[in-house]
Parts: C-alpha cells; structure tokens; sequence
C-alpha cells in the first residue's frame, strides 16, 4: 500500500493517539534552558515547536495499518513521503527540552514505522516503493544520529539499543555504497559529516578516514573565484557550451554547505575552514536583504522555493556555526529563519511566500526536513551565542554590478533595487527541465515591497515527482521575457542558451544589453525577424525594460512581465498604459509606450510553484510598426 485516499487519512488523524506511551528520563542536558536563549535560539524555539506540533497533528494514528501507522502523512502530495522518521530528531529535541510526553511518542511511532523504507542492505528507501532511491539514507543517518547523540538518554533501553543497530546499518550502507562520483555533490559532501561524525560515535576508525578521504576533495569542487561548489547534476562535472559546471545555490547553502562546515568544525581542520569561509562567502552573494535565497538560475530549480530548495534542510548549521569568522554569516542564519516563519502555514513550511492566498497546501516534506538544522542549532546555541543580524548581508549593501563568471550570471544594485541576470546555460539532466536563461531579468527586488520578478521553470516538470507539488492551475512561466507563438509553439528569449549580454555602470544608471533570438524548446530559433535587443536599466528611481525587435509586423511578439503580487492587493488601471499595483508598503507603478493588457486568469492570480509566488501576468504586445517597447517600474 503506497498511499490513502485524503479523507481516509485526515479522520484516522483526528481520532488523537491511541500510543504506547514511553516516560521521558531526566535529561541532564547541557544546552541553554529556553529561558537562557538568545533572540535567535528563541526565534529557532518557537519555529520549530510549531512544525513539531503541527507534525504530530498529521501523524498517522492507525495501530492496525503497520504500513501507515506513525507515519507523517502529507495532505499536500497525498502520499507519506519515505524521509518522514528525519523527525525523530526534533521530536526528540522537544521531548526532552519540555518534557512533554507527545513528543517521544511521535518519534518512536515514526521510527517504528521506517521499517516500512527498510531495506537489506541498510539503507531507507525515498519513498515506500522498494524500488526507490536510496541514497538519502545518508540524511537519515545523520538525524539518527544526533538524535541518539544529544538526546538518546531519554529512551527506554530497548529502543536507543534497537536504533543504535540500525543506525550502524545506515552508516555502513553509506561506507560501502558511496564513492566521490557518488549521484551529486550534495551526496558525497553529506557523507563527509555522517562519516566522521557517526565514526567518532561508534569509536568506528574506518568511516573515519574514508570522511578524511572524501574532505581531501572538496577544493575540487570548488569554481574559481567565487568557491560557489559545482557538481548538482548527473553527470557532475560536465561543462556546458559555454564551459560552465552544474550550480544549484538552494542545495548549496541548505545542504552541502553545512556538512563540510560541520565536518570542518569537528574536525577542527583550519586549513578547511579557512576555505569553506571564502566559499560561504561566495554563496552569501545570492542571499536577498529578505532571507531569500536567489536560484533563480540554479540547475535544480525545479525545487526553488524562495527560502531554499524543497527537500534539502536549510542554511542554519553552517551559517551560524562560522558566524565568529564573518557575522554577515550570522545575519543569514537569523533572516533565513525569519523568513521560514513567514513562510509557515498551518503550523507547517509552506515552498514560497504565497502558498496561504492562493490556498495551495504545503508539503510535509519541507517542515521535517528543516526542523532537523533547527534542532541542530538549539543543541548547539552554547556556541552561538553571538549570532545576531547586526551585520548587514552583502546584498543588502553592495552598489553596482558583480559577474559571477563561473554562472554567466549579474547580480545588481542601485538604490533600493536588486535584480539578477542570467545567461547560465547549464540544464538539468531533463532537456526541458530550463531555469532562468536567455538573458533573462530572473530577480527584480525592491527593498520597499520586495520582489517584483523571479523567475520560475520554462515549463513546470516535475522532474522529481516524488519531491515536487503538483502546479495548481495554469503552467504559466513567470520569468520576465519576450516570446511569439507559432503554429501553437512558443518561441521566446528565455528558451535561448546563446543570448549574449554586456553591461554598463555610468552616470548612475546600471544598464544592461542583452542581444537574443527567439527559440522553442527543442532549442531552434525563428528565421525571420526572430531576433531581440533587451535593456535592463536600473538608476535609484526606475527600473526600465526595452525590447527591439528586427521587425515591425503584427506577428504576436509579446513583452510578458509577470509582476509578483499575492491574491488582495489592490491592481488598478488606470489608464491604457498605466496599472498601479498597491502593495502594503507601496505602491507598484508600471508603465509603457503601448496599451497594458492583464491576462485573464482562472482565479485572481497566476500561481507557479517554483519559488512558490503569485502574479499579475501583465502582457504588453507590439502593435504593427511598432519596433520597440518600453516599460518603467517605479515604487511610490
């Protein structure tokens, strides 16, 4: 049995726990009381016990079901995702920070039920499906781990000596299974950490020094000059047309990224660390004055969900532990959590900002996968004690361009403006699977309402079916672009992995040129009058955006600017070239040289599950004659 029917599952949830109860032994603990907690370690508290509370809610209670019973049902993707016993560790947490008896339940009812991802070989499988992957053993084997590490002396005998055996079967799958070319980089850098750490616990020299093996590799992975770490894709090392390697930032900072740091920390490796310094450092570029992490472009943006990535596990850990070497790295950690809280819905992470107005549910998922780096951070705030957001993120202060050259991708600044270009040519390993290219305006932010533009898969694939939400209602792209429909098939500059772009910083205004032909998916371009000049300019007032094209006929070239805006902000038009959009903390002005159109829409707005944003698609098409659009953004 792979899945139940919602109802079904949502009454046996509310039938409450008929469980074996387990008392929770003193707990002796070392870790600061939650009176002792910092604003940080309070904020971290506070979060997490919502997403376990909201957990337990959806824990399946059906003693006569061995292949549902304790298991977190996911009412988003109706299905129990095979990760779900990663809880046991922030269940443990709580059980043994409040005492509280629900929490030790839950975590020997979802650990009893992993038995239903068991395989011979020691390793979980990734979804109830015997078939299914199983390299993720390696993050259940580090949440056994710390679970048993700081709170294993809460448990009965008989269950911390049965999860002690079958941790030792997971780290053993892990050493005998994973090898540096092992699936992606996020894989080989999480076993360094589970390797050593899981060594040091079983007194296990052999994990050891494979760990030490695997961290002598890490500067391999590692572009010049950013340190951004490469290798998200299979296979992952292979360059693109342009010689650039696979990037994701949201797999990056939420997974990859910490286990190094921890391993590092450990380890007390300086050399290491000193690197990974320079590499967060490289990556902290991307993080928005907001929390957001900008993968705009990344190769696995199909899980882009503002905050991070959808089945990875957040930027906490090594954020907040090299907080001492760069308090900027602090900053990230508190605001990244800051937005994890806004982003909360019905007590559980929802993947993006807009979830709640458009009434889309969130996945289990992304609440048991983060809760586990902030129980990380509470078992360890003796240490953070310093971490703030005092400092401000470099994206908050910067002015002016920076070329990520390993990317082919601009990040920019000018007065309250932040925005992102891309040319990165880099695809997923399924050929439509197309993030933020072309040239593309793939992150326009304001610091008064936000972000105005982020750009979203071509198509919605859900290239991992198992890890992705089904799209509610219309796949409608919301990265900024021109495009013509031919014959049905759509042709646009977002779909063209050769657009050239250069810019220009003078007089105060941040211009950027970008030449373009309009392509299809298979990648072919329109023979006549296909091509495009965009122009990007951004001075501290206005954000313009130009579009030229070769021709002048009425062929259905189209400039499309869908403009982020939950469902209930006020959209007002007021004039053929005018639409204000009214925001809580401004007021969204677009204007243009030919008539505004919105796209009539199924509900009030556009949604699209990568990052998790709803739109005003507003459209602006090119009259016959005319060759040039041009639109102005201003905030008021």
């Amino acid at each position: 049995m792979k899945r139940r029917s919602f109802n079904q599952l949502a009454a046996m949830a509310g039938l409450g726990f008929i469980l074996p109860h387990y008392g929770c032994k003193n707990s002796g603990r070392k870790s600061p009381s939650p009176t002792e907690l910092t604003a940080f370690g309070e904020s971290s508290l506070r979060l997490l016990t919502t997403w376990c509370d909201a957990m337990i809610r959806d824990q399946v209670n059906d003693p006569g079901d061995s292949v549902t019973h304790g298991s977190l049902y996911c009412h988003a993707c109706d299905l129990i995702h095979g990760r779900c016993p990663d809880a046991v560790y922030p269940f443990l947490y709580m059980a043994d920070t409040t005492g509280e008896q629900k929490y030790l339940d839950a975590a020997i009812q979802v650990m009893d039920w992993s038995e239903n991802v068991d395989k011979p070989d020691g390793s979980w499988t990734n979804m109830l499906d015997p078939k299914s992957w199983n390299g993720t053993t390696v993050f259940g084997a580090i949440a056994l781990g710390e679970a048993l590490h700081h709170h294993g002396h809460i448990l009965p005998k008989d269950v911390k000596e049965k999860w002690e055996k079958r941790l030792k079967r997971a780290i053993e799958f892990v050493y005998q299974k994973f090898d540096m070319h092992f699936s992606h980089i996020n894989y080989r850098f999480t076993a360094i950490y589970a390797l050593y750490f899981l060594g040091k616990h079983f007194k296990e020299e052999k994990y050891i020094a494979r760990s030490k093996e695997f961290a002598a590799e890490i500067p391999k992975w590692l572009t010049e000059p950013n340190k951004l770490i490469f290798g998200e894709d299979k296979p992952d090392n292979d360059k693109s047309a342009k010689g650039l390697y696979p990037i994701d930032l949201g797999y990056n900072v939420e997974e990859s990224l910490n286990a190094v740091v921890q391993y590092a920390v450990l380890e007390k490796d300086e050399e290491l660390l000193e690197l990974l310094t320079q590499s967060m450092k490289g990556h902290l570029e991307f993080m928005l004055p907001d929390g957001g992490w900008d993968n705009s472009f990344g190769t696995r943006q199909n899980k882009w969900t503002y905050w991070g990535s959808r089945t990875t596990d957040g930027c906490q850990p090594a954020y907040s532990l090299m907080a001492d070497r760069n308090p900027a790295f602090g900053t990230a950690a508190v605001i990244s959590t800051e937005l994890l809280e806004r982003c909360t819905v019905n007590g559980l992470l929802a993947g993006g900002l807009h979830y709640a107005s458009h009434d889309v549910k969130p996945c289990m998922h992304h609440t048991f996968a983060h809760a586990k780096n902030l129980a990380f951070v509470l078992d360890n705030m003796e240490q953070l004690q310093q971490v703030d957001k005092k400092t401000p993120l470099p994206r908050s202060t910067q002015d002016g361009v920076k070329h990520f050259q390993e990317l082919d991708v601009w990040l920019g600044a000018r007065g309250p403006w932040r925005n992102t270009v891309s040319s990165y040519d880099q695809i997923w390993k399924k050929p439509y699977s197309v993030a933020a290219t072309g040239g593309s305006l793939a992150v326009l932010w304001h610091d008064k309402v936000g972000p105005l533009f982020t750009a979203s898969m071509v198509e919605y694939i859900e290239v991992e079916p198992a890890n992705q939400q089904p799209q509610p209602g219309e796949d409608f792209c919301l990265t900024p672009r021109v495009e013509r429909y031919v014959d049905g098939v759509q042709f646009t500059n977002v779909q063209d992995l050769k657009a050239k772009v250069s810019v220009t910083d003078t007089d105060g205004v941040i211009d950027f040129a970008i030449s373009t032909a309009l392509t299809n998916r298979d990648k072919e371009t329109i023979k006549k009058d296909g091509n495009f000049q965009l122009n990007y300019r951004i001075d501290s007032d206005t954000t313009t955006i130009k579009a030229l094209r070769s021709g002048t006929a009425e062929n259905g070239d189209t400039l499309v600017l869908p403009v982020i805006s939950p469902t209930g902000e006020k959209v007002v038009i007021t004039s053929e070239n005018k639409v204000e959009i009214h925001k809580p903390d401004g007021i969204a002005v677009i204007r243009s040289n030919v008539p505004l159109q919105i796209k009539k829409m199924e509900k009030e707005r556009i949604f699209n599950q990568v990052p998790g944003m709803e739109v005003v698609p507003i459209m602006l098409s090119f009259p016959k004659g005319i060759k040039e659009v041009v639109c102005t953004i201003t905030i008021i």
